[in-house]
């Protein structure tokens, strides 16, 4: 009996420590657990603003035209991921590879090799989410006839430039923070979600996030890009959506090049380049 209550309690006071090294994690890490909770937070405001959106069509709903708006939504909120994730990702697939040293000593310009992630992640988004949006649009038998897809192209293009730009910035994160840094381009991207008018229009948002969507690109490509499709506008009838995308993504690419070269350095002088935790 006595050898059992003195495991028991060897067991117990190993309980209490994983438990104990676990809220030191917890307190070491609060500022990225914080960040985390405000992503969540994003995603359950979005859910909830749908219903808003709903509530202010005054509950008439065009099924055709919901579907086909809540399907552009989506699409670009997929297409908006494959950036963020390729860009976000530019530190981490090196650490994986082990090739992380070789590739920022290489005899290439920082702006190139970023640039060249990002066009990548262009192509590849771009055949994604024509891809995808042809199989839904063909599951929900979609009526587009008006609809001008070269231009949601062109404004989906344009678009691109800023989020690459927001991308650069966010890729900088797995420098700076080997351990949790590349969660935080997913929560960029729920920041984005939340205030864009992704999945319900803008104007339901409270007043002080209207104005934080004013700066988001994707609230002008979500705009542009429904334009296009739903009322058959054309780029010419598009100069309220285009100028903003030309002038975020004009300070955007500059930014991220700065943010991300600043991240850089740091990681060097403080021996994080190849840690992975």
């Amino acid at each position: 009996m006595r050898a059992l209550t003195s495991t028991m309690r060897a067991e117990l006071i190993g309980l209490g420590g994983v438990v104990e090294r676990n809220v030191y994690l917890t307190k070491r890490y609060i500022l990225w657990d914080l960040a985390f909770f405000l992503w969540t937070v994003a995603n359950t405001l979005t859910i909830v603003f749908i219903a808003k959106g709903i509530e202010a069509t005054g509950g008439q709903i065009d099924v055709n035209r919901a579907t086909s708006s809540l399907l552009v939504g989506a699409v670009v909120w997929a297409y908006l991921g494959i950036i963020f994730e390729f860009l976000t990702e530019t530190v981490a697939w090196e650490r994986w590879e082990g090739t992380i040293e070789y590739t920022f000593m290489a005899p290439l310009s920082r702006s190139m090799h970023l640039a060249g992630q990002g066009l990548f992640a262009i192509l590849y988004g771009l055949a994604r989410a024509i891809l995808l949006f042809a199989v839904v649009a063909f599951f929900f038998d979609l009526d587009m006839p008006n609809a001008d897809f070269a231009a949601a192209l062109i404004v989906l293009a344009i678009a691109s430039v800023s989020f690459i730009g927001i991308g650069m910035m966010t890729s900088v994160m797995p420098l700076i923070s080997p351990e949790k840094g590349m969660q935080l381009g997913f929560i960029a991207q729920g920041m984005l979600l939340v205030v864009s008018g992704v999945y319900y229009p803008t104007s339901v948002l409270p007043e002080w996030m209207q104005w934080v969507s004013v700066i988001s690109p994707a609230t002008y490509a979500l705009d542009g890009i429904r334009d296009a499709i739903l009322e058959g506008d054309g780029v010419s009838a598009m100069g309220d959506e285009i100028w903003p995308l030309l002038v975020i993504g004009a300070v955007a690419v500059p930014l991220g090049l700065a943010i991300f070269r600043a991240g850089e350095r740091h990681a060097k002088q403080h021996g994080k380049l190849k840690r992975s935790g």
